[in-house]
């Protein structure tokens, strides 16, 4: 299979997937943002409470530009919410919000998934960087071990994708917990920020769906050459 042909039938259906996830975890998003919470808790108050009630009293929550671009911060132990989520009080993001915190605790509690994903991320980076050139000049030369090297360092980044899912999925499970075992929240909104979770997670499933079907893409690319000569 050339080129065009093995993207086609390997990696277009898995893009197409996360475009789809993308899409949809934003348009959950402002579907459920738009009600307010019975609870009356902003995002702000639902990671406040989270971080409190796990003895995470130092870690600071500031307010940052944008739409969905909350994170969790563990060089400066600080939550960084979005406009639509910090002040805001609807189910979505009391979710939100509160599934950063479940990063926060990750890392207070040295989960072991978000641990092994810290110390990887330089070596994913690195690989990354090297893995085309790699498979291209190997190919060029004719030196299928430097672009299997190069297949190795993509896979990196596979690994990466890999590792995330437990990382997210944990995340939103420790969220969850937290704001059923409250009292807070009605059935109402916790079925809310639950879906808006799960539509967030569906995007790192798709994110290792494409990662994994580049990778494969490569191995055939790669071999393929090699049966040719």
């Amino acid at each position: 299979m050339g080129y065009f042909s093995t993207y086609i039938i390997l990696v277009l259906p898995a893009v197409i997937l996360a475009m789809w996830a993308q899409a949809n975890v934003t348009s959950t998003f402002r579907k459920y943002s738009s009600v307010a919470s019975s609870s009356g808790m902003t995002g702000f108050d639902a990671a406040r409470r989270i971080l409190d009630s796990n003895g995470l009293n130092y870690v600071q929550i500031e307010r940052v530009t944008g739409d969905l671009t909350d994170h969790y911060d563990p060089k400066a132990n600080v939550i960084r919410l979005s406009d639509s989520t910090y002040s805001n009080n609807s189910a979505a993001a009391i979710g939100v919000a509160a599934h950063e915190a479940g990063h926060a605790v990750q890392y207070a509690q040295s989960y072991g998934p978000i641990m092994i994903r810290a110390a990887i991320i330089p070596v994913c980076n690195i690989g990354s960087n090297l893995a085309m050139p790699l498979i291209v000049l190997g190919l060029v030369l004719g030196s299928y071990g430097l672009a299997n090297i190069g297949i190795l360092a993509f896979g990196l980044a596979t690994v990466f994708q890999l590792v995330t899912l437990p990382v997210e999925f944990n995340a939103s499970g420790r969220a969850m917990s937290v704001l059923e075992s409250s009292g807070y929240m009605s059935d109402d909104d916790l079925k809310a920020s639950r879906k808006v979770l799960r539509a967030a997670a569906l995007t790192y499933v798709a994110a290792l769906a494409v990662s994994l079907a580049n990778l494969l893409r490569l191995i055939v690319l790669v071999n393929g050459g090699r049966r040719r000569r």
